[in-house]
């Protein structure tokens, strides 16, 4: 009886503690989800202002700013022909390469043409 017991019991305690680890991922990724929004916006913006520069290759405007310090972008232009970046008002290009960045969250985009 008392082999029973124990057995029982950390059959519970097993899946109640697989059941917390679960609920504490779940927790986790919808506090995150505000933030992987943002990088993914960020991300987004970087693509229109790599289009922008693809299409406007004449004009030098600064490129876009965010009120909050901790989003940005990384925005990278590709030829087929190199492997190496190159400028995205470069008529060659046939691929936009974006990551938003917020806080510590990171989500990247790529843009074939």
């Amino acid at each position: 009886m008392i082999l029973t017991t124990i057995a029982l019991g950390g059959a519970i305690l097993g899946a109640t503690t697989i059941a917390g680890l679960r609920m504490t991922y779940q927790i986790r990724q919808a506090t995150d989800f505000r933030s992987s929004a943002k990088a993914i916006f960020a991300a987004d913006t970087a693509v229109e202002w790599g289009l922008y520069q693809f299409f406007n290759s004449t004009t030098n405007l600064p490129g876009p700013t965010f009120s909050d310090s901790r989003t940005s972008f990384s925005l990278k232009c590709y030829a087929s022909s190199s492997p190496d970046p190159i400028s995205c008002k470069d008529p060659s290009i046939d691929t936009i390469r974006t990551v938003g960045i917020f806080g510590s969250v990171n989500r990247a985009l790529e843009l074939g043409l």
